[in-house]
């Protein structure tokens, strides 16, 4: 396993090259109504770390681009998320074309995942440290 200071270190690297997609999706999740929670961005979780994570719901956001779509990449993402569930983790993932060309989709299937509907009212998330 990679050791915590070399996975932070990864994550503090990724944070300063975001994507342009990455950046556009978290401009939005800052201002998304979540009293009492937030989302992290290039948050390191066990040996992996993920493009965006809500701690309060244990969710995690991933964006893919087009290389996802090849054999090896595809096998590690399936490997990856595989290991996000045994742990007690949602994993939602979305290319960047739906970025690009649906992002109020986007933000509202997220919207969903955090309180279970579209007409939902927002509830306090209460961050449980593990």
């Amino acid at each position: 396993m990679v050791s915590t200071s070399i996975r932070r270190a990864a994550a503090k690297k990724l944070r300063a090259d975001t994507t342009p997609h990455e950046r556009m999706l978290w401009r939005v999740l800052k201002d998304l109504p979540m009293d009492g929670s937030h989302f992290r961005r290039q948050a390191p979780i066990g040996p992996y770390v993920v493009d965006f994570f809500c701690p309060a719901k244990r969710l995690i956001i991933e964006l893919d681009g087009g290389h996802h779509n090849e054999d090896d990449t595809a096998k590690r993402d399936i490997d990856r998320q595989l290991w996000f569930e045994r742990e007690g983790y949602r994993a939602i993932r979305f290319w960047n074309s739906e970025i690009a060309s649906d992002l109020m989709a986007v933000l509202e299937r997220i919207y969903i995942e955090l309180y279970g509907s579209r007409e939902a009212e927002t509830q306090p998330l209460k961050h449980r440290r593990s």
